[in-house]
């Protein structure tokens, strides 16, 4: 995306959009609202956001039946959708995921939190999409996927080839939310029968080697890269 992301904002609490508007404004973004799931569809067929922060409990349409909605449209198919949810509840995060949905914030937001899981959000979108780079830094650390390599401060930290993939996997999307199925088939794919516990046996391993601030766990669901 060479012009300024769009963002739609689909949220029935009106301090809550305002909150919103007022820091992604700060960011440059251009913005567009709304306060319940139909006008939000609407809007977002003619607006056309790079991602839309959606609530989840809304009056006419809810944020998931709007999200599955979007889905349907096939020139929808890129937008990024993140829902905005105060529920704790890990069967609301699962439908949000299964609804379609690339990630959900909780509530109550904090500005620095939001800022950084919608860069990331955007980081995503294909328009941003490069040549894929084999060297990757994230802060102090930086992964060579050419050689298999993982360096902190310099250090090379030994990985595992299965430990590799994993990490690949997650800082493949920082900040998405990876659930347990899709980590199982992307990496051990149908080489051989799995279960969770193989997953977090290699991820306490990762954490072990790169640090434990940099996978972090959503309980029932998944993992994500915390970057």
């Amino acid at each position: 995306m060479n012009n300024a992301a769009r963002i739609l904002i689909v949220e029935d609490e009106q301090d809550i959009v305002e909150f919103l508007e007022y820091n992604l404004a700060k960011e440059g973004y251009i913005l567009e609202t709304a306060y319940d799931g139909e006008e939000g569809y609407e809007k977002a067929i003619n607006f056309k956001p790079d991602l839309i922060l959606l609530d989840v409990m809304m009056p006419k349409m809810d944020g998931i039946e709007m999200c599955e909605k979007i889905r349907t449209e096939a020139k929808m198919k890129d937008v990024l959708i993140a829902f905005l949810t105060a529920r704790s509840e890990s069967f609301t995060h699962i439908s949000a995921l299964d609804s379609g949905g690339d990630d959900f914030i909780n509530k109550p937001i904090k500005p620095n939190v939001l800022k950084s899981r919608v860069k990331a959000l955007l980081r995503r979108h294909p328009g941003n999409k490069k040549e894929t780079n084999e060297v990757i830094t994230f802060g102090k650390m930086t992964i060579n996927k050419e050689s298999f390599t993982v360096e902190i401060n310099d250090k090379t930290i030994p990985l595992a080839k299965k430990e590799f993939e994993l990490l690949d996997l997650l800082i493949s999307k920082p900040g998405k939310v990876f659930k347990r199925a899709e980590i199982l088939q992307k990496v051990w794919g149908r080489e051989v029968i799995v279960g969770d516990r193989t997953i977090d046996v290699h991820v306490r391993k990762l954490r072990e080697k790169i640090g434990n601030d940099s996978i972090v766990t959503l309980k029932g669901i998944g993992y994500r890269f915390n970057f």
